[in-house]
């Protein structure tokens, strides 16, 4: 799928959240710029999250508060230390994934294990700015899901 602007790259986000359901995990992927913040913003507008969704770079993660919940996390700072995996334990994202949907930029190779069943989106951004989104499911019935978008 092929997005121009930030604002279908938000619209494709609220159309993947009617998909999402508390426990869900989706990592996003894509270099510096690529539009993981924005698609998740999409994702938790379309969750009905309250108050702004901003990237958590510096603060790691946060929950956003709504019907259904949404806890935004970043490893981008985690994946150059001796062991990224065990500060991804330190952050306790396990701790509220039954109840929310969790988004993990840069997460790719350091939370699949949170759960068995997630979604990879992989955002690349091309030189006339064009966003190309691939969904790749791992497990449970997130190509059914997929399906319904």
């Amino acid at each position: 799928m092929k997005l121009t602007t930030v604002e279908e790259t938000q619209a494709f986000g609220r159309r993947l959240a009617a998909v999402l359901r508390p426990g869900d995990l989706v990592l996003l992927a894509g270099p510096l710029g690529a539009g993981k913040t924005a698609l998740a913003q999409g994702i938790g507008a379309g969750l009905g999250v309250h108050g702004p969704i901003t990237s958590p770079t510096f603060v790691i993660a946060r929950v956003h508060r709504g019907p259904v919940p949404m806890v935004h996390a970043d490893a981008y700072r985690l994946g150059d230390r001796p062991d990224p995996r065990a500060e991804i334990d330190d952050l306790d994202l396990d701790a509220s994934a039954d109840e929310a949907v969790t988004v993990v930029e840069w997460g790719a190779g350091l939370v699949e294990q949170l759960n068995d069943e997630y979604l990879l989106v992989t955002i690349d951004r091309l030189d006339d700015d064009t966003r190309v989104i691939e969904l790749v499911p791992h497990g449970g019935d997130w190509a059914r899901r997929l399906e319904r978008m």
